[in-house]
């Protein structure tokens, strides 16, 4: 059987652009696995790693124009915001670079023998290692943040571990242009170019996630492909980690005095929101509990407004397209369920923003509006009334796991007074970022951030965002009784290499 051709397509008309490629046999994903695979060693040096990544983001830069003209031909994500995704890119791996030269996600440990501590301590030294060849599955709606040279590909460079990518169908031209882009910064530091691997199509998807090589995987996308993806990796005779963002809600609860104090500018804010990027964010706020009354009825027609002088936009592929419309009409034939502003089809190749409301006792038990609790993709969000707190509370606890959670305060109960703590503690349990009076579209790049959150948000525990998505890759292994001349520099007492470390119990740096 002849290879499919994979090809560019324009997501403003649905046509073909140009072939690009052809998707990988299994033979071909063999290849490029056992390729990475023999490149482990010239990752090995630490200076070497973060001088590549530096490398990466300078060449990435210099491609600027070239990568955000292909990238906006395949997405139609717009000159601007993929010109800032690029720049988020190049910090990312400028960050990593930067956490690889301070040394101290190598967690170096030592202690030395201890004969009076019951039981006696012998001698033990300890550090992470890279776990080996990661898979990395890119996302759809981020050509570059969370795509061949994103955050996943950077993280786990960062750890020393090569790197094979599953290729995003709907950007595959960009994709081409931007691992040949990190190939060149390798080579550049004497790094086999194939410390990057780069297959196509979808059964490749599925040799990658079983080759016995692969050592772990990440994933941004659908509950659908990466539950199945998270099942093979686990089904393996060797399971492997499986860092999957799959789907999130996102809820947002307004408070009855947040509304009563500000109802307009929570409903405009709501609107830029959910309808960013045509709704194509992650963590896009899906779900809003906004209280009944006169206080969200004026949020309600805030966002009304907003809503209906918003664009239509044109999504990521037209099979997203017609899923969105899909399910836009599913949830508004529910009853009960109303359409302040109608979403769908806003042209032959775009889609409208809207919203739906639905009052919340249709969802405080499982029934047909459960439907309403699952991810829309795109520039829908569903807007529930709650007659009181328990009603709001009884909701929230019907939820899945999410990658944010948001709760509009009013300034009192922001200041200490009400239930303001009461409710943190509630919303903290559903997701992996906690929001207050703020939206969850945006996602910094720092160390502090975690993005992820309990299933079906994630797979795991980890964070695919800032500096500790590098502890993903990475696995700790002890030393014991091992003599000074046969241990690795990391874990010698004179520290040759300058790492912060925690030596007998006492923390240096």
């Amino acid at each position: 059987m002849a290879a499919a051709p994979v090809w560019s397509v324009d997501p403003r008309t649905g046509k073909q652009r140009e072939q690009v490629a052809v998707e990988a046999t299994a033979q071909e994903v063999d290849a490029a696995v056992r390729a990475a695979h023999a490149t482990r060693g010239a990752l090995a040096d630490r200076t070497v790693r973060s001088a590549f990544l530096r490398t990466a983001a300078e060449q990435l830069e210099t491609a600027k124009d070239q990568l955000v003209e292909a990238a906006d031909a395949e997405t139609a994500l717009g000159p601007v915001r993929l010109t800032g995704e690029l720049a988020r890119t190049c910090y990312q791996l400028r960050a990593f670079a930067d956490i690889v030269d301070e040394g101290a996600f190598l967690d170096v440990v030592i202690n030395h023998p201890d004969d009076t501590a019951a039981p006696p301590i012998p001698d033990l030294r300890r550090h992470k290692v890279p776990l080996g060849v990661v898979a990395v599955y890119s996302s759809s709606n981020f050509p570059f943040a969370f795509s061949v040279a994103g955050g996943d590909t950077a993280s786990a460079l960062a750890a020393g571990c090569p790197v094979v990518v599953k290729a995003h169908p709907d950007h595959p031209a960009l994709s081409e242009l931007v691992a040949a882009t990190l190939r060149r910064a390798a080579e550049r530091h004497d790094i086999p170019r194939d410390v990057i691997g780069l297959v196509h199509g979808f059964q490749a998807g599925i040799e990658l996630i079983t080759h016995p090589l692969i050592s772990a995987a990440g994933f941004t996308g659908s509950v659908r492909g990466g539950r199945a993806l998270f099942d093979a990796a686990a089904a393996r005779p060797v399971p492997i980690p499986f860092h999957g963002e799959l789907g999130s809600l996102n809820p947002v609860l307004v408070t009855e005095a947040a509304a009563a104090e500000r109802a307009e500018a929570v409903g405009a804010g709501l609107a830029g929101s959910m309808t960013l990027g045509v709704g194509q964010f992650c963590v896009k706020p899906g779900l809003v509990l906004v209280p009944a009354g006169a206080a969200g009825d004026r949020l309600v027609g805030a966002l009304t407004d907003a809503v209906s002088a918003t664009e239509a936009g044109v999504l990521l592929d037209h099979r997203m397209r017609d899923n969105f419309i899909a399910g836009v009409a599913e949830r508004a034939a529910l009853p009960e369920v109303d359409s302040p502003v109608t979403a769908g089809a806003g042209g032959e190749h775009t889609v409208s923003a809207g919203f739906l409301t639905v009052p919340a006792k249709r969802l405080t038990a499982e029934g047909e509006h459960d439907l309403l609790l699952e991810e829309c993709f795109g520039p829908l969000t569903i807007v529930v009334r709650y007659d009181d707190e328990d009603e709001a509370r009884s909701v929230l606890g019907r939820l899945p796991g999410n990658l944010s959670a948001t709760v509009h305060l009013s300034e009192r109960e922001a200041a200490g007074e009400g239930r303001g703590a009461g409710i943190l503690a509630e919303l903290t349990p559903l997701a992996g970022r906690v929001l207050v009076n703020a939206w969850p579209t945006g996602v910094a790049v720092a160390p502090a951030q975690h993005h992820g959150g309990p299933y079906p948000a994630t797979t795991s525990t980890s964070t695919s965002v800032g500096g500790t998505a590098i502890e993903r890759w990475l696995r700790p292994v002890s030393y014991q009784n091992a003599p000074e001349a046969l241990l690795p520099p990391e874990l010698r007492d004179d520290n040759p290499l300058g790492l912060p470390r925690r030596f007998n119990g006492r923390l240096e740096r």
